[in-house]
């Protein structure tokens, strides 16, 4: 009998559902005669069919009213209305319908006015994180962008605003604030200063030189004239592409990272063509990713620009060095990501990647198996056992091994700069040096090849370690031709990214979109409210 009435209670306690706790929940509502205002109660069944983090923020707040301050609302609508200097659209956050109850609010039944504030948390919530990691997940977007998530706490961040009326200066310190998205949103100020101006397409057959007369100069003229980078005082435009209009030319040509040569080709002739509204676009599409970026890069770091070619060395916000680049091609892109500097490799091997031997190796070696000794390679097999070019079998070129001696023209150059990343990419040194002067230098498999990479190597050495680097240690070792890793002490960050414009003493800068990222992820965010 015992054992029957204790399996009987075992079923009953297996059976019975355990019932969620009851919310806590004060129906009272709430009169401040210090700010004289009533401060509504918000059942948590008005909930049932939000998000959790919806939940949350009206917990935090005793299940009551956010926005029944007038001061927090304005400062919300506000931000809502003028994020378009963010690179937002006003509309994707009911604008339209916030902006209509917040008139007649005053006229709105208790219930109406319930849902109308958590309409303006919902819009909070959207807004804010839209505004601190951007609207669309790169990761999501491209299988080659390696950038943390940004994550944001905005439940104490709310109470915290609300509370203290702090709403427009919360926005303020979740905004990116890097000197570069700075410069981005100056760039949407300064565009919209110019007409609304359908561009008629310019044509040309040849490349224009100094001295051409034409008919389509006075196009190219008008056109220079609207981008304020020519000035004309006579009243008349000629056909002749004279020095005035050269020096305009030369004018455009830096402002958009072109070779300022003042010859109009096509690089020049497509800048030329490209109106204000597809200028707004890519001003919008870098905005979005100046968002996915980290807030803080840190004390010390290596940021580099794919499009504009250039790496800079950057200590306490200052910028101690700048270094032309080399990136990689739009078929063999340089991945966009975030690291840390590990060591430097002096006298680097070269260990050719899995694409460089299906696509350059195998087909040149198959055909002249000099390939090997001109470019001083040496194969191995899978036992680590050295074979003879005579010995290759171009069929199962993959399951070889294939290394580069270290020397002055081993493709990596005299040094290479390592950090963790799935890609296996690095910066280093090269034995095109002569590229460098190349005004388009997306020409490499993927890594990125810098200019005068000893220099940079030893003002970072020399800051973590003086008395050892100063002198002539590095260039001992470089003497050598031995290979020798040297540890990075110091924490030094590297960002390799992409943008496209930005503002720059006053003027717009925009460059050639390489790897042609920016129409489409303008599309993106345009369909993605």
């Amino acid at each position: 009998m015992k054992k029957i009435t204790l399996l009987l209670f075992i079923f009953t306690l297996i059976s019975c559902k355990k019932e969620p706790l009851p919310i806590a929940f004060d129906n009272s509502i709430i009169k401040d005669t210090v700010l004289n205002v009533i401060i509504r109660p918000i059942h948590p069944d008005l909930l049932s069919e939000k998000s959790d983090s919806i939940k949350l923020y009206y917990k935090k707040l005793n299940f009551h009213e956010i926005w029944y301050l007038d001061e927090n609302r304005k400062d919300l609508i506000n931000e809502i209305k003028f994020c378009y200097q963010e690179g937002l659209n006003p509309k994707d956050y009911e604008i339209n319908i916030i902006e209509d109850l917040e008139n007649k609010r005053a006229t709105l039944k208790d219930g109406d006015i319930v849902k109308y504030d958590i309409l303006l948390t919902e819009t909070f919530e959207k807004l804010a994180n839209h505004l601190h990691k951007g609207k669309l997940n790169p990761k999501e977007l491209y299988s080659d962008w390696d950038l943390k998530p940004k994550e944001i706490a905005l439940s104490s961040l709310l109470e915290n605003a609300i509370k203290e009326k702090t709403v427009a200066s919360t926005f303020k310190k979740i905004k990116p604030n890097h000197i570069v998205y700075q410069s981005l949103k100056k760039s949407l100020v300064e565009i919209d200063k110019f007409p609304n101006v359908t561009f008629e397409k310019i044509a040309i057959k040849n490349k224009i030189v100094l001295g051409d007369t034409l008919p389509e100069m006075v196009k190219i003229k008008k056109r220079l004239a609207y981008w304020k980078d020519y000035r004309n005082k006579d009243s008349v435009i000629t056909w002749a592409y004279d020095s005035l209009t050269f020096k305009a030319i030369k004018r455009f040509q830096t402002r958009h990272g072109l070779a300022a040569d003042g010859v109009i080709g096509i690089g020049t002739l497509k800048a030329l063509n490209t109106s204000k509204n597809d200028r707004i676009e890519q001003i919008f599409a870098n905005l979005e990713r100046w968002k996915w970026y980290p807030s803080d890069l840190g004390e010390q770091y290596l940021i580099a620009n794919i499009p504009d070619y250039m790496l800079h060395y950057v200590r306490d916000n200052d910028t101690i060095a700048s270094h032309r680049i080399v990136v990689g091609t739009p078929k063999r892109k340089t991945p966009i990501l975030s690291s840390k500097l590990s060591n430097f490799v002096f006298n680097p091997t070269w260990t050719i990647p899995p694409t460089i031997i299906k696509e350059d190796l195998t087909p040149s070696a198959s055909k002249n198996r000099n390939y090997f000794s001109s470019r001083q390679l040496t194969i191995y097999n899978n036992e680590g056992k050295e074979v003879s070019p005579n010995d290759w079998n171009p069929a199962k070129a993959n399951n070889y091994k294939y290394v580069q001696k270290p020397s002055y023209n081993n493709s990596l150059g005299l040094v290479k700069f390592n950090f963790v990343n799935r890609h296996s990419v690095y910066l280093h040194d090269t034995n095109h040096r002569d590229y460098f002067v190349k005004t388009y230098r997306s020409l490499s498999s993927g890594c990125v090849r810098v200019e005068n990479p000893l220099v940079l190597a030893k003002q970072i050495l020399v800051k973590s370690n003086p008395e050892k680097w100063s002198g002539d240690e590095m260039d001992a070792i470089i003497k050598l031709e031995k290979t020798k890793t040297v540890s990075v002490k110091d924490t030094v960050n590297i960002y390799i990214w992409y943008w496209t414009s930005w503002i720059e003493n006053g003027k717009l800068q925009f460059r050639e979109d390489i790897y042609d990222l920016d129409k489409a992820l303008f599309e993106k965010l345009r369909n993605r409210e």
